[in-house]
């Protein structure tokens, strides 16, 4: 199955200012993060962004939040997304598909994916994307999410799938701008 623009959003999952830091290879997770961010955005992908309990783990880094829009924007206390209401009431909610990146991988996207997965959408787990305290914790995760029946792709892949075409504007727009 390929990754639909028609149908998928971009779900970031809780890349936030006080666990930030402690994520391994954190600074190449964002950078990842916000490409895949503006690469959805050119293409009209909607996207969406969790906090888990804002109050303590401060807000969406800056360097996300501020591509966001307000309603992109989901609150929760579960570790699962899925397990939010809010979650499908945001813009690009009712897709099918997810593309998921965010912190962290063996914990909020783990559990976010699984539950996805178990409500019968189609999860795309973007393996550069995603990342958890220790290294061990993240290779376990996508591992997991493999076996239960997540797609592990790459940022390049996700770009690609959505593009569906070469020799279109858009197409030379974003290699112009995202693909080096």
């Amino acid at each position: 199955m390929l990754i639909d623009p028609k149908h998928s959003a971009l779900l970031i999952i809780d890349i936030q200012e006080r666990l930030f830091p402690a994520i391994h290879e954190g600074m190449a997770l964002l950078d990842h993060a916000d490409w895949l961010l503006q690469v959805a955005q050119c293409l009209g992908v909607p996207v969406i962004a969790t906090e888990q309990y804002p109050k303590g783990l401060g807000p969406t880094l800056a360097r996300l939040r501020e591509r966001l829009m307000p309603s992109a924007l989901v609150e929760k206390i579960h570790f699962s997304a899925a397990a939010e209401p809010g979650l499908f009431a945001a813009p690009g909610g009712e897709r099918r598909q997810f593309v998921v990146i965010g912190t962290e991988a063996h914990v909020c996207v783990l559990q976010t994916a699984l539950d996805l997965l178990g409500q019968g959408r189609e999860v795309f787990v973007v393996a550069e994307a995603v990342g958890s305290r220790r290294a061990e914790d993240k290779a376990l995760a996508l591992e997991r999410l493999r076996q239960a029946g997540a797609q592990i792709v790459s940022r390049e892949m996700v770009a690609f799938e959505w593009l569906q075409r070469a020799g279109t504007e858009l197409f030379r727009e974003i290699s112009r701008q995202f693909i080096r």
